[in-house]
């Protein structure tokens, strides 16, 4: 229990009215300190014990997109045999607050609470702990129980329909032709790893096998099957609401693909770089990974990392702003065009468009304008 602002100042002002009274002679002065002191001491008895009840807070769903609908569920009960006045409970997400108003309860009583958390920040979001308040009528003492328990809400990227690209990897020269009759195409080995269980045992390899002293297996990739990479420009130069677009945009490039049954990677100059295969699982793992990407902090990165120059196949998608584009990542983007079958550079409207010779170029003012763009000639 403590004195709010409001109570500290009435208790100095009682104390002075009473001191001026009874040195001066002013009975006036001397009945307002007496009020005065009387409503700090009754606020004192009203707010002096903090709440005694157990709540249990449920947060549905604990991942939406940005601007959706999540809330939290408080269940309150009294499991004492007195009666419990009414309180507020507030709780934090990032730097807002979310307050419920509680009413009193009665013994072994029980009530259930409803309100929406607020969701127009991407992002991963401790929700808590949970502060319960208790006040008097005039706010001059509070009362505080803090409990412990939080949660975690997840805010996506919205994402918006868009059609995914068709057209798979270059098959090596040693397959030949596809087999029209293969709904998958031909297989090249990916790589050679340990076996686990589940493995198709036609797969083991042999000579790894006897090589190793373990048990290892052919890992199998289909050349036919579409790849579709992402790079996100995450660096410091680019602006803050441009950003949250192109990761809009990413996120809804990136969902639409691996939901179409694609290989998809996402790569960034700030050092993400995932890559996984095709379903509901690889969708949730790139919203996860873009509802906390930031910008980078280093400054002067180049636009393609590395690794990425060092790949290749299917499409490549670059999602930055024409400001930020510079001659040096133009020549980067020329270098690597010809490691992939289709090159996409997708910037804002600002400044002047960069031209890169055999890269597509589509300019978009925000992520609805540039699915509009993708749809209209991509798509």
């Amino acid at each position: 229990m403590r004195l709010t602002r409001r109570g500290t100042c009435t208790l100095a002002v009682a104390v002075v009215l009473l001191a001026l009274g009874v040195v001066a002679g002013y009975p006036l002065a001397v009945a307002l300190g007496a009020i005065a002191l009387g409503a700090v001491a009754a606020a004192l008895g009203v707010a002096g014990r903090g709440p005694r009840v157990e709540v249990i807070r449920e947060l549905f769903p604990d991942r939406v997109e940005r601007d959706g609908r999540a809330g939290i569920t408080l269940r309150v009960h009294n499991p004492g045999p007195r009666r419990q006045g009414g309180f507020t409970a507030v709780d934090r997400i990032g730097g807002d607050r979310v307050t419920v108003a509680v009413r009193p309860l009665a013994p072994g009583a029980e009530q259930v609470y409803l309100d929406e958390l607020p969701t127009g920040r991407r992002g991963r979001h401790r929700v808590g702990p949970l502060t319960l308040v208790r006040t008097d009528a005039l706010g001059l003492g509070r009362a505080e129980v803090t409990l412990g328990a939080t949660a975690t809400l997840w805010v996506y990227p919205r994402t918006h329909p868009v059609g995914a690209v068709t057209g798979g990897l270059p098959l090596h020269h040693h397959d030949g032709e596809a087999a029209e009759t293969s709904p998958r195409g031909s297989l090249d080995v990916r790589e050679v790893r340990p076996y686990v269980p589940g493995d198709e045992v036609r797969h083991l390899h042999w000579k790894a096998t006897a090589r190793t002293g373990q048990l290892m297996v052919r890992d199998y990739a289909d050349p036919l099957r579409p790849q579709f990479t992402v790079l996100l420009d995450d660096r410091r130069e680019v602006a803050a609401p441009e950003f949250e677009e192109a990761v809009e945009l990413a996120a809804s490039l990136v969902v639409a693909a691996a939901t179409a049954d694609h290989r998809c990677r996402l790569v960034t100059p700030g050092g993400v770089d995932v890559g996984t295969d095709s379903g509901w699982d690889a969708v949730h793992r790139y919203l996860e990974e873009l509802c906390v990407v930031t910008r980078a902090e280093d400054a002067g990165l180049p636009l393609v990392p590395a690794a990425l120059a060092r790949a290749g196949g299917g499409t490549l998608v670059v999602i930055s702003s024409s400001t930020t584009v510079s001659a040096g990542d133009r020549a980067a983007l020329v270098g690597v065009r010809p490691r992939y079958a289709d090159v996409i550079l997708l910037v804002g409207q600002a400044g002047a468009a960069p031209e890169a010779p055999g890269v597509r170029v589509l300019r978009a003012a925000n992520a609805v304008d540039a699915i509009r763009r993708w749809q209209e000639v991509i798509a």
